[in-house]
Protein backbone atom coordinates (compact mmCIF):
# COMPACT_ATOMS: atom_id res chain seq x y z
CA UNK A 1 0.00 0.00 0.00
CA UNK A 2 1.42 3.37 -0.98
CA UNK A 3 2.20 5.72 1.88
CA UNK A 4 2.43 9.50 1.88
CA UNK A 5 5.23 10.88 4.00
CA UNK A 6 5.44 14.36 5.45
CA UNK A 7 8.38 16.71 5.01
CA UNK A 8 9.52 15.97 8.57
CA UNK A 9 9.67 12.21 7.90
CA UNK A 10 11.49 12.67 4.60
CA UNK A 11 14.07 15.07 6.05
CA UNK A 12 14.56 12.74 9.06
CA UNK A 13 15.34 9.85 6.65
CA UNK A 14 17.82 12.03 4.73
CA UNK A 15 19.52 13.02 8.04
CA UNK A 16 19.86 9.30 8.94
CA UNK A 17 21.58 8.65 5.62
CA UNK A 18 23.94 11.58 6.21
CA UNK A 19 24.70 10.15 9.68
CA UNK A 20 25.85 6.84 8.12
CA UNK A 21 22.76 4.71 7.66
CA UNK A 22 22.55 2.67 4.50
CA UNK A 23 20.04 3.62 1.76
CA UNK A 24 18.74 0.05 1.46
CA UNK A 25 17.99 -0.15 5.17
CA UNK A 26 16.18 3.19 5.14
CA UNK A 27 14.12 2.25 2.07
CA UNK A 28 13.26 -1.16 3.59
CA UNK A 29 12.04 0.47 6.80
CA UNK A 30 9.96 3.11 4.98
CA UNK A 31 8.70 0.81 2.24
CA UNK A 32 9.93 2.93 -0.69
CA UNK A 33 12.25 2.32 -3.60
CA UNK A 34 15.76 3.64 -3.80
CA UNK A 35 14.75 5.82 -6.72
CA UNK A 36 12.16 7.54 -4.55
CA UNK A 37 14.74 8.09 -1.80
CA UNK A 38 17.22 9.66 -4.20
CA UNK A 39 14.46 11.94 -5.55
CA UNK A 40 13.79 13.02 -1.96
CA UNK A 41 17.49 13.68 -1.42
CA UNK A 42 17.79 15.77 -4.59
CA UNK A 43 14.85 17.86 -3.51
CA UNK A 44 15.21 18.15 0.26
CA UNK A 45 18.96 17.66 0.89
CA UNK A 46 20.38 20.41 3.09
CA UNK A 47 16.96 21.71 4.14
CA UNK A 48 15.45 21.93 7.58
CA UNK A 49 11.83 21.10 8.34
CA UNK A 50 10.63 24.73 8.36
CA UNK A 51 12.49 25.40 5.11
CA UNK A 52 10.81 22.40 3.49
CA UNK A 53 7.40 23.62 4.57
CA UNK A 54 8.16 27.05 3.14
CA UNK A 55 9.29 25.46 -0.15
CA UNK A 56 6.01 23.58 -0.39
CA UNK A 57 4.06 26.76 0.25
CA UNK A 58 6.01 28.57 -2.47
CA UNK A 59 5.33 25.77 -4.92
CA UNK A 60 1.62 25.94 -4.09
CA UNK A 61 1.56 29.73 -4.54
CA UNK A 62 3.47 29.40 -7.80
CA UNK A 63 0.97 26.90 -9.16
CA UNK A 64 -1.90 29.13 -8.07
CA UNK A 65 -0.36 32.16 -9.80
CA UNK A 66 0.18 30.16 -12.97
CA UNK A 67 -3.45 29.06 -12.90
CA UNK A 68 -4.66 32.63 -12.32
CA UNK A 69 -2.47 33.92 -15.15
CA UNK A 70 -3.82 31.29 -17.50
CA UNK A 71 -7.39 32.18 -16.53
CA UNK A 72 -6.76 35.91 -17.05
CA UNK A 73 -5.18 35.31 -20.45
CA UNK A 74 -8.18 33.19 -21.40
CA UNK A 75 -10.55 35.93 -20.21
CA UNK A 76 -8.63 38.55 -22.22
CA UNK A 77 -8.91 36.42 -25.35
CA UNK A 78 -12.59 35.87 -24.69
CA UNK A 79 -13.27 39.59 -24.23
CA UNK A 80 -11.42 40.36 -27.47
CA UNK A 81 -13.94 38.13 -29.22
CA UNK A 82 -16.97 40.02 -27.90
CA UNK A 83 -15.60 43.54 -27.39
CA UNK A 84 -17.27 44.75 -30.61
CA UNK A 85 -20.72 43.50 -29.59
CA UNK A 86 -23.22 46.02 -28.22
CA UNK A 87 -24.14 44.82 -24.75
CA UNK A 88 -26.66 47.04 -22.98
CA UNK A 89 -29.76 45.08 -22.07
CA UNK A 90 -29.82 41.94 -19.90
CA UNK A 91 -30.88 39.83 -22.88
CA UNK A 92 -27.71 40.83 -24.74
CA UNK A 93 -25.55 40.16 -21.69
CA UNK A 94 -27.09 36.70 -21.35
CA UNK A 95 -26.14 35.92 -24.96
CA UNK A 96 -22.57 37.11 -24.33
CA UNK A 97 -22.28 34.94 -21.21
CA UNK A 98 -23.57 31.88 -23.06
CA UNK A 99 -21.10 32.55 -25.90
CA UNK A 100 -18.15 32.75 -23.48
CA UNK A 101 -19.18 29.53 -21.76
CA UNK A 102 -19.65 27.61 -25.00
CA UNK A 103 -16.70 28.88 -27.05
CA UNK A 104 -14.04 29.48 -24.38
CA UNK A 105 -15.16 26.93 -21.77
CA UNK A 106 -15.28 29.60 -19.07
CA UNK A 107 -17.10 28.92 -15.85
CA UNK A 108 -20.53 30.43 -15.39
CA UNK A 109 -19.21 32.68 -12.63
CA UNK A 110 -16.40 34.09 -14.80
CA UNK A 111 -18.59 34.51 -17.88
CA UNK A 112 -21.27 36.39 -15.93
CA UNK A 113 -18.68 38.60 -14.26
CA UNK A 114 -17.12 39.54 -17.62
CA UNK A 115 -20.52 40.20 -19.21
CA UNK A 116 -21.68 42.28 -16.22
CA UNK A 117 -24.72 40.21 -15.31
CA UNK A 118 -25.63 38.32 -12.16
CA UNK A 119 -25.83 34.54 -12.23
CA UNK A 120 -29.45 34.76 -11.08
CA UNK A 121 -30.37 36.92 -14.06
CA UNK A 122 -28.40 34.63 -16.39
CA UNK A 123 -30.32 31.58 -15.21
CA UNK A 124 -33.70 33.31 -15.25
CA UNK A 125 -36.10 31.97 -17.86
CA UNK A 126 -38.74 34.50 -18.84
CA UNK A 127 -42.30 33.32 -18.44
CA UNK A 128 -44.50 34.03 -21.42
CA UNK A 129 -47.41 36.22 -20.42
CA UNK A 130 -50.91 35.45 -21.63
CA UNK A 131 -51.09 38.44 -23.96
CA UNK A 132 -52.52 36.65 -26.96
CA UNK A 133 -56.08 37.94 -26.64
CA UNK A 134 -55.00 41.51 -25.84
CA UNK A 135 -52.38 41.50 -28.60
CA UNK A 136 -54.86 40.29 -31.22
CA UNK A 137 -57.48 42.85 -30.14
CA UNK A 138 -54.87 45.63 -30.14
CA UNK A 139 -53.82 44.80 -33.70
CA UNK A 140 -57.44 44.65 -34.80
CA UNK A 141 -58.19 48.07 -33.28
CA UNK A 142 -54.99 49.55 -34.74
CA UNK A 143 -56.03 48.26 -38.16
CA UNK A 144 -59.55 49.60 -37.80
CA UNK A 145 -58.47 52.98 -36.40
CA UNK A 146 -55.13 53.52 -38.09
CA UNK A 147 -54.71 57.09 -36.84
CA UNK A 148 -55.06 56.22 -33.15
CA UNK A 149 -51.98 56.24 -30.94
CA UNK A 150 -51.39 53.82 -28.10
CA UNK A 151 -53.21 55.98 -25.54
CA UNK A 152 -56.37 56.03 -27.63
CA UNK A 153 -56.10 52.28 -28.23
CA UNK A 154 -55.51 51.78 -24.51
CA UNK A 155 -58.72 53.65 -23.80
CA UNK A 156 -60.64 51.32 -26.13
CA UNK A 157 -59.06 48.21 -24.61
CA UNK A 158 -59.75 49.47 -21.11
CA UNK A 159 -63.40 50.11 -21.95
CA UNK A 160 -63.61 46.46 -23.07
CA UNK A 161 -62.07 45.30 -19.78
CA UNK A 162 -58.95 43.78 -21.39
CA UNK A 163 -56.28 46.00 -19.79
CA UNK A 164 -55.81 48.34 -16.86
CA UNK A 165 -52.19 49.52 -16.99
CA UNK A 166 -51.24 51.66 -19.98
CA UNK A 167 -47.61 50.49 -19.66
CA UNK A 168 -48.70 47.02 -20.72
CA UNK A 169 -50.54 48.46 -23.71
CA UNK A 170 -47.45 50.47 -24.68
CA UNK A 171 -45.24 47.35 -24.39
CA UNK A 172 -47.50 45.37 -26.70
CA UNK A 173 -47.84 48.40 -28.98
CA UNK A 174 -44.07 48.64 -29.44
CA UNK A 175 -43.54 44.88 -29.71
CA UNK A 176 -46.04 44.74 -32.57
CA UNK A 177 -44.26 47.61 -34.33
CA UNK A 178 -47.33 49.83 -34.30
CA UNK A 179 -46.70 53.52 -34.73
CA UNK A 180 -48.53 56.64 -35.88
CA UNK A 181 -46.30 59.20 -37.54
CA UNK A 182 -47.38 62.75 -36.88
CA UNK A 183 -46.05 66.03 -38.16
CA UNK A 184 -44.51 68.36 -35.63
CA UNK A 185 -46.46 71.58 -35.51
CA UNK A 186 -44.70 74.92 -35.34
CA UNK A 187 -44.78 76.63 -31.99
CA UNK A 188 -46.79 79.80 -31.74
CA UNK A 189 -44.62 82.89 -31.38
CA UNK A 190 -47.33 85.02 -29.73
CA UNK A 191 -48.45 84.46 -26.14
CA UNK A 192 -51.58 82.41 -25.69
CA UNK A 193 -54.60 83.92 -23.98
CA UNK A 194 -56.52 81.65 -21.59
CA UNK A 195 -60.02 80.71 -22.72
CA UNK A 196 -62.85 80.55 -20.23
CA UNK A 197 -64.03 76.97 -20.00
CA UNK A 198 -67.71 76.01 -19.76
CA UNK A 199 -68.84 74.07 -16.71
CA UNK A 200 -71.99 72.38 -18.00
CA UNK A 201 -73.44 70.90 -21.18
CA UNK A 202 -75.16 73.23 -23.70
CA UNK A 203 -73.44 76.24 -22.18
CA UNK A 204 -71.36 76.92 -25.27
CA UNK A 205 -71.13 75.38 -28.71
CA UNK A 206 -68.48 75.92 -31.37
CA UNK A 207 -68.87 75.51 -35.12
CA UNK A 208 -66.64 75.63 -38.17
CA UNK A 209 -66.35 74.28 -41.73
CA UNK A 210 -64.14 71.54 -43.14
CA UNK A 211 -63.70 71.12 -46.90
CA UNK A 212 -62.96 67.94 -48.88
CA UNK A 213 -63.67 66.48 -52.31
CA UNK A 214 -65.22 63.40 -53.86
CA UNK A 215 -63.28 60.93 -56.00
CA UNK A 216 -64.68 62.74 -59.05
CA UNK A 217 -63.04 65.99 -57.91
CA UNK A 218 -66.27 67.69 -56.86
CA UNK A 219 -65.79 69.58 -53.62
CA UNK A 220 -68.09 69.49 -50.60
CA UNK A 221 -68.03 71.05 -47.15
CA UNK A 222 -68.94 69.80 -43.68
CA UNK A 223 -70.25 71.99 -40.87
CA UNK A 224 -69.05 70.62 -37.53
CA UNK A 225 -70.75 71.70 -34.30
CA UNK A 226 -69.30 70.61 -30.94
CA UNK A 227 -70.31 71.08 -27.32
CA UNK A 228 -67.26 72.66 -25.66
CA UNK A 229 -67.94 71.04 -22.27
CA UNK A 230 -68.78 67.43 -23.13
CA UNK A 231 -66.81 67.46 -26.45
CA UNK A 232 -69.82 65.83 -28.11
CA UNK A 233 -70.25 66.27 -31.84
CA UNK A 234 -73.77 67.64 -31.64
CA UNK A 235 -74.24 67.81 -35.40
CA UNK A 236 -72.64 67.61 -38.84
CA UNK A 237 -74.11 69.12 -41.99
CA UNK A 238 -72.68 67.77 -45.27
CA UNK A 239 -73.40 69.55 -48.57
CA UNK A 240 -71.73 70.95 -51.66
CA UNK A 241 -72.72 74.47 -50.60
CA UNK A 242 -73.91 75.86 -47.26
CA UNK A 243 -75.25 79.38 -46.70
CA UNK A 244 -76.41 81.24 -43.61
CA UNK A 245 -80.03 80.12 -43.94
CA UNK A 246 -79.00 76.46 -44.04
CA UNK A 247 -76.81 76.94 -40.95
CA UNK A 248 -79.71 78.59 -39.06
CA UNK A 249 -82.13 75.83 -40.09
CA UNK A 250 -79.67 73.11 -39.07
CA UNK A 251 -79.12 74.75 -35.66
CA UNK A 252 -82.87 74.82 -35.07
CA UNK A 253 -83.08 71.10 -35.85
CA UNK A 254 -80.35 70.33 -33.33
CA UNK A 255 -81.93 72.50 -30.63
CA UNK A 256 -85.23 70.65 -30.99
CA UNK A 257 -83.45 67.43 -30.04
CA UNK A 258 -80.77 68.64 -27.63
CA UNK A 259 -81.84 71.97 -26.19
CA UNK A 260 -80.67 75.54 -26.65
CA UNK A 261 -77.09 76.69 -25.91
CA UNK A 262 -76.23 79.98 -24.27
CA UNK A 263 -73.80 80.95 -27.02
CA UNK A 264 -72.19 79.66 -30.21
CA UNK A 265 -68.56 80.46 -31.05
CA UNK A 266 -67.74 80.94 -34.74
CA UNK A 267 -65.35 82.80 -37.02
CA UNK A 268 -66.16 85.75 -39.26
CA UNK A 269 -67.18 83.77 -42.35
CA UNK A 270 -69.96 85.09 -44.57
CA UNK A 271 -72.24 82.22 -43.54
CA UNK A 272 -72.13 83.36 -39.88
CA UNK A 273 -72.26 87.11 -40.49
CA UNK A 274 -75.26 86.90 -42.86
CA UNK A 275 -78.68 88.40 -42.20
CA UNK A 276 -80.15 84.91 -41.76
CA UNK A 277 -77.83 84.21 -38.83
CA UNK A 278 -78.43 87.68 -37.37
CA UNK A 279 -82.21 87.17 -37.30
CA UNK A 280 -81.78 83.59 -36.03
CA UNK A 281 -79.76 84.88 -33.08
CA UNK A 282 -82.44 87.47 -32.27
CA UNK A 283 -85.29 84.99 -32.51
CA UNK A 284 -83.65 82.14 -30.63
CA UNK A 285 -81.88 84.24 -27.99
CA UNK A 286 -78.58 82.42 -28.61
CA UNK A 287 -75.54 84.70 -28.61
CA UNK A 288 -73.15 84.49 -31.57
CA UNK A 289 -69.58 84.91 -30.22
CA UNK A 290 -67.29 85.90 -33.08
CA UNK A 291 -63.56 85.35 -32.69
CA UNK A 292 -60.97 87.95 -33.71
CA UNK A 293 -60.01 87.78 -37.40
CA UNK A 294 -56.90 85.70 -38.03
CA UNK A 295 -56.94 84.02 -34.59
CA UNK A 296 -58.43 80.53 -34.98
CA UNK A 297 -56.97 79.54 -31.58
CA UNK A 298 -59.86 81.44 -30.00
CA UNK A 299 -62.08 78.72 -31.45
CA UNK A 300 -59.80 75.93 -30.28
CA UNK A 301 -62.41 73.28 -29.42
CA UNK A 302 -63.84 72.93 -32.90
CA UNK A 303 -60.42 73.43 -34.51
CA UNK A 304 -59.13 70.47 -32.51
CA UNK A 305 -62.19 68.47 -33.53
CA UNK A 306 -61.65 69.36 -37.19
CA UNK A 307 -58.12 68.00 -37.02
CA UNK A 308 -59.30 64.68 -35.59
CA UNK A 309 -62.15 64.54 -38.10
CA UNK A 310 -59.84 65.06 -41.06
CA UNK A 311 -57.17 62.72 -39.76
CA UNK A 312 -59.44 59.85 -38.73
CA UNK A 313 -62.27 60.10 -41.23
CA UNK A 314 -61.70 62.24 -44.33
CA UNK A 315 -58.11 61.10 -44.89
CA UNK A 316 -59.09 57.44 -44.48
CA UNK A 317 -61.77 57.26 -47.18
CA UNK A 318 -62.41 57.93 -50.85
CA UNK A 319 -65.99 59.12 -51.29
CA UNK A 320 -67.62 58.34 -54.63
CA UNK A 321 -70.89 60.15 -53.97
CA UNK A 322 -72.19 62.70 -51.52
CA UNK A 323 -74.55 60.13 -49.98
CA UNK A 324 -71.62 57.82 -49.35
CA UNK A 325 -69.75 60.70 -47.69
CA UNK A 326 -72.76 61.44 -45.46
CA UNK A 327 -72.98 57.75 -44.50
CA UNK A 328 -69.30 57.39 -43.57
CA UNK A 329 -69.25 60.73 -41.74
CA UNK A 330 -72.32 59.77 -39.71
CA UNK A 331 -70.67 56.46 -38.75
CA UNK A 332 -67.59 58.33 -37.59
CA UNK A 333 -69.72 60.78 -35.58
CA UNK A 334 -71.46 57.91 -33.77
CA UNK A 335 -68.09 56.31 -33.05
CA UNK A 336 -66.61 59.61 -31.89
CA UNK A 337 -69.47 60.34 -29.49
CA UNK A 338 -70.05 56.86 -28.08
CA UNK A 339 -66.83 54.84 -28.38
CA UNK A 340 -63.74 56.93 -29.03
CA UNK A 341 -61.82 57.78 -25.80
CA UNK A 342 -61.05 61.48 -25.35
CA UNK A 343 -57.78 62.39 -23.65
CA UNK A 344 -59.15 65.58 -22.06
CA UNK A 345 -62.06 63.58 -20.58
CA UNK A 346 -59.82 61.09 -18.75
CA UNK A 347 -60.12 58.78 -21.76
CA UNK A 348 -63.88 58.50 -21.57
CA UNK A 349 -66.14 58.89 -24.58
CA UNK A 350 -68.06 62.22 -24.78
CA UNK A 351 -71.43 60.53 -24.19
CA UNK A 352 -70.08 58.64 -21.19
CA UNK A 353 -68.61 61.85 -19.79
CA UNK A 354 -71.87 63.71 -20.35
CA UNK A 355 -73.79 61.03 -18.41
CA UNK A 356 -71.30 61.18 -15.58
CA UNK A 357 -71.40 64.98 -15.47
CA UNK A 358 -75.19 64.96 -15.44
Amino acid sequence: MKKRYTEEQIIRAIKQHEAGAKVDDICRDMGVSTGTFYNWRSKYAGLEVNEAKRLKELESENNKLKRLLAEKMLEVEAMKDVVFKKVVKPAGKKRISAHLIEQFKLSERSACRLAGISRTAFRYIMKQKADGVVRARLKALATQYSRYGYLMLHGLLKSEGLVQNKKRTYRLYTEEGLQVRTKKRKKLQRPRLPMELPNRANQRWSMDFVADQLSSGRRFIVLNIVDDFTREMVGQLVSVSINGAMVARFLNQIMEQRGKPDSVVCDNGTEYTSKAMFFWSKESGVKLSFIQPGKPTQNAFVESLNGKFRNECLNQHWFRTLDEARYEIELWREHYNNVRPHSSLNFMSPVEFAKQAA
